[in-house]
C-alpha cells in the first residue's frame, strides 16, 4: 500500500515537473504584448512625469479600504493562504486542527466557504461617508490570486465561486451612489512567488513528503506554476510570462471598472511592463489633453509620476508630491480577538499625514460574513463625531510652512512600519501640534488633550516661521469664546473651559 502511494506520488511529481519545464521553455518564445490606449502617455519615465495630481485626491485626505476576501474565513488574520502551507507556522497548525492536512483540504477548499452572507455594501458605504470618506477602495485581488471581480480570464473569482457576486462592481456602485471616488487594490504582482509554499510538502511527521494540493497541476491557475529556485525568494518575480499575466489582469480590471484610484502592493512592478500598464491607465482617463483624473499609488518614491504609498508608516517631512499612508485599524484580515486602534489614534495619524501633504487610506476590518463588529462600529462613530466638528481644517487643505512642532517632529520618531510614525516616542503629548492651511486661514491641531494653556511657538511675534499679526482664534466645533494672546515667543491660547472628549483639538487662526 505504501509502495503504491509512493509510486503515485512520484508519477504526479514527474508529470508536474514536465508541465513546468514546458511552460518555462515557452517563456523565451513569447514576445511582450503590452497594448496601450491612445493618449499622451508613453511607457517612459520622462513621459510619465507629465502627470498632474487631480485636485480631488489632493482635497480628499481620507479614504476607507475593504481589505477583505476568502482569507478572512478562518479568522486567523493576514496571509493565511500562504501560512497554512508553512509547516511550523501557527496558521498551518490551525488549518491542520480545523480543516485537515493541506494535501487534502487546501486553500482552494477555503474559497467556497466565503459566502459574505451579511455583506451590505450600500449600508457600509453610507457609514464610511458619514465617517469622513472622500474615496473608497476595494481589494481586487490579494496575493491569494483570487479575484473579487467578474474576470473573463481567470476562473478563480467571486462571481463564479464563494459569494457568487461581483464584489468590486457592487462596491463601486455603492460608492458612486454616495458620491465617493472609487479605487481598487491589486496585490497580484507579488502573488507568483508568495504562493509557492503551496507546492511544498511536510518535512517531518506522518505526512512527510506528501505534496500539498498546490502541487497538483490542475490547480496551477490558482497556485501558479512552480517558480524557479533563483526567483522564489524575490518579492517580485523575474519571470516574463508572469509579467505578461499581471499586465493582462490589471488592464482587464482597469478597462472594466475605470477606477479613480489604483493601488499596487509593491513598487511599480516589472519595469517596462509596469510603465506600460501605467501609461494605459493614465491615457484612459485623460482630460484636457494631459490632465489625468486618476491616481496610481505604489510603494516607491514617485518623482511626480504617481502618489507614493507608505504602508503602516509616515513620511518624516512635507512631501512636494501628494502621497498616501495605507494602514488598518487592526489586522489586515479578520482575526479573532484582535485589538483595534482607537478613533483618537486614527485621527492622530490622519492629521500627521495630512500636515505633510498626504492622504490616509485605512482598512476597516470586516468579518468573513461582511459586516462590522460592534467594536469597529464604535470606532467609526468616534471618527464621525470628530470629523463633523473638525473637517474644515482637514478637507481641501494644504501643508503650511512647517508640518508641526513639539517633541514628535524629531526625525527618529517618524519611521515607516508603525501605526502613527512614533516608533521611539510612544504617544503624542499636548505640546505636539500639526498644521494645515486653506486660503488665509491656518489650522493648528493639538495632538493630545491640553492640561494647561496651549503655546504655539511657531506663531509668536518674533517667530522665524511666521510673525504675521493674528486677528482671531477659535476652536473648531465650538462656539466658546477663547482667550488668547500673541506674545513674542508664542501664540498662547488659554485652555478652553469646555473641551470635547476626543484627544485631537483643532484651532482656526485668522491672520490680519
Amino acid at each position: 500500500m505504501i509502495k503504491e502511494k509512493n509510486n503515485a506520488m512520484k508519477t504526479s511529481l514527474l508529470t508536474s515537473l514536465l508541465i513546468f519545464m514546458l511552460l518555462q521553455q515557452s517563456i523565451g518564445q513569447q514576445s511582450k504584448n503590452l497594448p496601450i490606449g491612445k493618449g499622451p502617455f508613453k511607457p517612459t519615465d520622462s513621459s510619465l512625469k507629465q502627470y498632474q495630481y487631480p485636485e480631488w485626491f489632493r482635497d480628499a485626505k481620507l479614504g476607507y479600504w475593504a481589505h477583505w476576501g476568502p482569507q478572512a474565513v478562518p479568522r486567523q488574520g493576514d496571509w493565511y493562504a500562504r501560512r497554512m502551507y508553512i509547516e511550523k507556522d501557527p496558521g498551518y497548525k490551525y488549518h491542520l486542527a480545523h480543516y485537515g492536512h493541506p494535501s487534502k483540504f487546501g486553500y482552494k477548499d477555503i474559497i467556497p466557504l466565503w459566502k459574505a452572507e451579511r455583506w451590505d455594501p450600500e449600508k457600509l458605504m453610507k457609514l464610511f461617508k458619514r465617517a469622513g470618506a472622500k474615496y473608497f477602495v476595494s481589494m481586487a485581488s490579494h496575493h491569494d490570486n483570487f479575484y473579487l471581480w467578474d474576470s473573463k480570464i481567470h476562473r478563480w473569482n467571486s462571481v463564479q465561486m464563494g459569494p457568487k457576486k461581483d464584489v468590486v462592481g457592487l462596491w463601486q456602485k455603492a460608492a458612486k451612489k454616495e458620491g465617493l471616488k472609487f479605487g481598487v487594490s491589486e496585490h497580484l504582482a507579488a502573488s507568483f512567488n508568495w504562493f509557492q509554499p503551496a507546492h511544498g510538502a511536510d518535512k517531518t511527521g506522518p505526512m512527510a513528503g506528501v505534496p500539498y494540493d498546490g502541487a497538483d497541476s490542475q490547480y496551477w491557475d490558482l497556485y501558479h506554476t512552480p517558480a524557479d529556485s533563483s526567483d522564489i525568494k524575490q518579492w517580485l518575480t523575474n519571470n516574463p510570462q508572469w509579467h505578461q499575466q499581471w499586465f493582462n489582469v490589471v488592464t482587464e480590471l482597469i478597462d472594466k471598472y475605470k477606477p479613480d484610484l489604483l493601488y499596487s502592493d509593491s513598487k511599480l512592478p516589472f519595469d517596462e511592463v509596469g510603465r506600460s500598464m501605467l501609461a494605459h491607465y493614465y491615457n484612459q482617463s485623460v482630460r484636457d489633453n494631459t490632465r489625468v483624473n486618476v491616481v496610481y499609488t505604489c510603494k516607491e518614491a514617485s518623482m511626480g509620476k504617481w502618489a507614493q504609498d507608505v504602508e503602516r508608516g509616515v513620511l518624516d517631512a512635507i512631501s512636494p508630491y501628494p502621497w498616501q499612508t495605507d494602514t488598518s485599524i487592526g489586522d489586515w484580515f479578520y482575526r479573532t480577538g484582535q485589538k483595534y486602534k482607537t478613533a483618537d489614534e486614527v485621527v492622530q495619524l490622519l492629521m500627521d499625514v495630512v500636515s505633510k501633504n498626504g492622504n490616509l487610506l485605512i482598512n476597516v476590518v470586516q468579518t468573513p460574513e461582511g459586516d462590522l463588529e460592534q467594536d469597529v462600529l464604535d470606532i467609526m462613530e468616534g471618527i464621525t463625531k470628530w470629523i463633523s466638528a473638525n473637517g474644515e481644517g482637514v478637507y481641501g487643505t494644504r501643508p503650511w510652512k512647517i508640518y508641526g512642532e513639539g517633541p514628535s517632529v524629531l526625525k527618529e520618531n517618524q519611521k515607516s512600519g508603525t501605526f502613527g510614525g512614533l516608533s521611539d516616542f510612544g504617544s503624542y503629548q499636548s505640546s505636539d501640534v500639526r498644521y494645515t492651511t486653506k486660503g488665509k486661514n491656518l489650522y493648528a491641531f493639538v495632538m493630545s488633550t491640553p492640561v494647561s494653556d496651549i503655546k504655539l511657538t511657531s506663531l509668536g511675534k518674533n517667530s522665524k516661521v511666521s510673525s504675521q499679526k493674528i486677528v482671531s482664534v477659535s476652536m473648531l466645533g465650538s462656539k466658546e469664546q477663547l482667550k488668547w494672546k500673541q506674545e513674542d515667543e508664542a501664540l498662547v491660547i488659554s485652555k478652553p473651559a469646555n473641551l470635547p472628549t476626543w484627544k485631537v483639538h483643532g484651532f482656526k487662526i485668522v491672520f490680519k
